[in-house]
């Protein structure tokens, strides 16, 4: 049954390198919308589903649960993705960043209590993200048209089908039953609702005080992308850390 997995994942892949030639241009700075039209209506769609499910979901979750569940559940969130991470830095040649991240994975893994805990980062070994989007990227493959995804939000044609290959080819497909493969989402929405405690301010004020919202969502979202695209390694943590700070003073 897993070999049948391991196929199609391999078989997505290459459908993924063919579809990545159809991405569209590389924006250079500048905005494709060409379907702002739909992307407004998935983003009226999207607030809605926070207004009504996820802001207060979040903040249930962030008022019941103390700061250091919560970042168990992240840093834990955050292990298990490591294995699709190291598989891109793998399909991209970046050597470095696979071992680098395939070592992280392992301390905190066992000395970590499974993810848990991320001794790791105090050891130096900070995280090095990476997806397929990403790969696509290093691939040559163009940023292509902007999307809003519904229950996603903002994105691009070339990371919306990152996101589809990064879970087919996901290797945790492999190493896990199927039981506990169901585990993994679950343990993904818990980490999401943490990032919206978190980030409360920042995202309610993009999503509610902004005169446009769509906007606003649109451009965060694509100078972050294309930060971190450009990032060096040591500037990745920077990235995920301090970028909406800066582009969104509390």
């Amino acid at each position: 049954m897993r070999e049948v997995g391991a196929a199609r994942g391999v078989r997505f892949l290459l459908l993924a390198v063919v579809l990545a030639g159809c991405a569209g241009p590389e924006t250079a700075g500048g905005t494709y919308d060409p379907f702002e039209r739909q992307n407004r209506a998935v983003h009226a769609f999207n607030r809605e589903v926070d207004r009504a499910l996820l802001r207060p979901s979040a903040d249930a979750y962030g008022t019941l649960l103390p700061e250091p569940v919560r970042q168990g559940v992240g840093n834990f969130a955050a292990n298990l993705s490591l294995p699709g991470t190291v598989l891109n830095d793998l399909l991209q040649l970046n050597i470095e960043d696979a071992l680098h991240n395939s070592v992280r994975f392992l301390v905190n893994s066992t000395i970590g209590l499974g993810g848990l805990l991320d001794p790791a980062q105090a050891s130096g070994l900070a995280a090095r993200n990476s997806d397929f989007g990403e790969t696509l990227h290093v691939w040559g493959a163009g940023e292509g048209a902007y999307l809003e995804l519904p229950f996603v939000g903002p994105s691009t044609t070339r990371d919306a089908l990152g996101m589809v290959v990064d879970v087919i080819i996901d290797p945790l497909n492999l190493l896990l039953a199927a039981e506990q493969r169901l585990f993994v989402p679950a343990v993904g929405v818990a980490s999401k609702l943490g990032d919206r405690y978190r980030f409360r301010s920042t995202i309610d004020s993009v999503l509610y005080e902004s005169a446009d919202s769509y906007a606003q969502a649109r451009l965060l979202y694509l100078e972050n992308r294309r930060f971190e695209l450009g990032r060096s390694a040591a500037e990745d943590e920077y990235m995920h850390e301090g970028l909406y700070d800066e582009l969104i003073p509390e």
